[in-house]
């Protein structure tokens, strides 16, 4: 397969330079298998498992035999509490459970290539060329998000992905009330949120990082 050559934006939305993809990782070959068990896996790892139901054992009351065991023409009963009662326990009911699991690694790693190949077959993945902001402040970002064509009318929430190098917490409070964007650190990025996303807008540092984890 040739070599994906992208254009490499500045915080004007103006192309300033281009990049080479590394074909070891953007290939054009998309997996559905492998990104498919990702994101279960994902999703399951995400669940609580919290509910939970109480057994006639763990049902407050019911101490006392209901009546006698014989001689009543009823059928014999030892507690209220019984599962077959009103306000008796239950059987068989859910109780709390880890639902999480762990995939290979050579998995979860083709999964989101895979997951970024589809993204540039989309035309969906920008390169930032590097984030500079003015001041720390959300209407920088909101800036910088419009020069790169992002129309916050039509976006839903987290339908934006940003992928940088690294986060600290002044730049996390710039960006943390634009409600249409994601923020997350190149190298930590899933499967799951980078197919939730409409666009991908990924720094240049960031996307090397990134390439360096899929080639290990």
């Amino acid at each position: 397969m040739e070599t994906i050559t992208l254009p490499v934006y500045n915080c004007d939305g103006k192309e300033v330079d281009t990049i080479k993809l590394d074909n070891s990782v953007f290939d054009g070959t998309i997996n559905d298998s492998v990104v498919y068990q990702a994101i279960n896996a994902f999703r399951a790892n995400q669940r609580k498992g919290l509910a939970a139901t109480k057994t006639r054992g763990e049902v407050s009351g019911g101490g006392k035999k209901p009546w006698k065991q014989k001689g009543t023409g009823r059928a014999r009963v030892g507690s209220t509490r019984s599962p077959l009662w009103r306000h008796g326990g239950v059987v068989f009911g859910p109780h709390p459970r880890d639902f999480s699991y762990e995939l290979p690694r050579k998995i979860k790693s083709a999964a989101l290539k895979s997951s970024l190949n589809s993204k540039v077959k989309e035309d969906a993945l920008f390169v930032l060329d590097e984030l500079k902001l003015k001041s720390l402040k959300t209407k920088d970002v909101v800036g910088i998000l419009t020069n790169l064509k992002v129309d916050f009318k039509k976006v839903k929430a987290n339908n934006v992905l940003l992928l940088v190098e690294k986060i600290d917490n002044t730049f996390t409070k710039a960006t943390r009330n634009i409600e249409c964007l994601k923020v997350n650190v190149a190298t930590d990025t899933n499967v799951y949120e980078v197919l939730n996303s409409r666009k991908i807008i990924v720094t240049k540092d960031g996307l090397n990082e990134l390439v360096k984890r899929l080639k290990k």
